[in-house]
Order: structure tokens, then sequence, then C-alpha cells
């Protein structure tokens, strides 16, 4: 299988060789390819006749030609190329609205935060890619879950509901009130309590308060 991993520092991607190239667990042969700009990343790609698996660092020097700027970049021109790779974006980078413009441009098969990786878990992590289980590491969920919680609250309807989900309103009775469906309740209900990583009723109303949304 040919797996292409782009990134501006050469230790970084001689550890992920390694680690890969050690592992047993992914499909035999491994063609390895490596690059460490967006242009060598553009260079690659094009000479590789498929790619199957791409690994790609968010920050890189930029080839202003082809209009790739980070990335994120590379990713979307990898995924025209070659339209059954699997993209793994890593990313140094911890702010909230990075890491969210990552994962709504790219829609990567795998999101991992840089300092979560270890030669020990990127084969196991990547195995489960290749075989359509989609990854994201605990620190790039928890940043993601942070945009979730502000993109649902700032919805009118989904704060109704939990200002009477607070006041002890059943569902039912809440359907009456706001004119929803049942099912249409229960389904924001059920988005807000992944938003908290909860899994009751009384729960989701509890963080709610402590983030200060109620």
């Amino acid at each position: 299988m040919n797996i292409l991993i782009v990134d501006d520092h050469p230790m970084t991607v001689s550890g992920y060789i390694e680690s890969l190239s050690l592992a047993k667990l992914l499909p035999q042969p491994l063609m390895l390819y490596k690059a460490y700009t967006c242009e060598e990343a553009f260079q690659k790609s094009r000479e590789a006749l498929s790619l199957e698996l791409a690994i790609i660092d968010y920050g890189l020097p930029a080839y202003e030609t082809e209009n790739l700027h980070s990335g994120s970049d590379v990713a979307i021109m990898i995924r025209q190329q070659h339209p059954n790779c699997k993209i793994v974006m890593i990313t140094a980078h911890t702010e909230i609205l990075l890491v969210y413009g990552i994962l709504k441009s790219v829609q990567p098969d795998g999101l991992l935060l840089k300092n979560e990786i270890t030669p020990e878990n990127l084969p196991l992590i990547v195995q489960q890619i290749l075989i359509g289980n989609p990854f994201q590491s605990s620190g790039a969920r928890h940043i993601i879950r942070e945009i979730w919680k502000k993109d649902l609250l700032v919805d009118d309807v989904n704060r109704e509901i939990l200002l009477y989900l607070s006041k002890g309103y059943k569902i039912k009775k809440i359907e009456t009130v706001l004119s929803l469906s049942i099912s249409a309740i229960q389904r924001r209900i059920s988005m807000m309590k992944d938003a908290f990583d909860v899994k009751e009723d009384s729960s989701l109303v509890e963080e709610a308060f402590l983030n200060g949304f109620l």
C-alpha cells in the first residue's frame, strides 16, 4: 500500500515512517513517500500512481504557485487526485477555531493533536482508519466539543429546550409548548448530550448551567 507522510520536520517524518514500517498491522508491502513542504507534497501526489493513506501536518511551507498554503490545502488537493485516499490530519495547534476549521474544510478520516501521537498508537490508529473507522484523538475531540457547545447553544430553540428541561418539563409537554415533534426534540437533546459528553437529561442541564448557558 502507498502512504504519503507530510511534515516540515524531517525527524517527525522519520519517526512516523519507522513506526509504520515496524508495525505488522498494516497491509504489506508498504511504499512510504515523504514530503516536507506543500510543493513537495504536490509533486509526490502527482508521482504516485495511487495513494491509500496520507498523513499530513497542518503547518507546512506554502506553495503559492498552486495556492497551497497549509496542510488542509494539501489534503484537499490529494483528495482530488486520489479520491479513495484516507486522510489523517495532524496539528500541533490547539486553537479551537483552527482545529474546527480543519475538520470542516477537510473532513479528514483522522484528526490528531501532534502531542498525542506515539510510536505505539500511530499504527493502531492508522489500522482503524484504513478499515473505515474515523478517528479523533481525545484532545481533538475535546476542542471540537467546545465548538459544538457554542454552535448548538447559539440556537434559540435549543436554549428553550434546555430551559424547559431545567424546569422539569417532560418531552411531551415541551412538544406542546414549542410546536416541535417529539423526534425533533429528542434529536436536538441527543446532539447536545454528545456535545457535553453526558448521558442523562439532568446531567445535560447541569453542564449547561456550569458552562454559563442557562
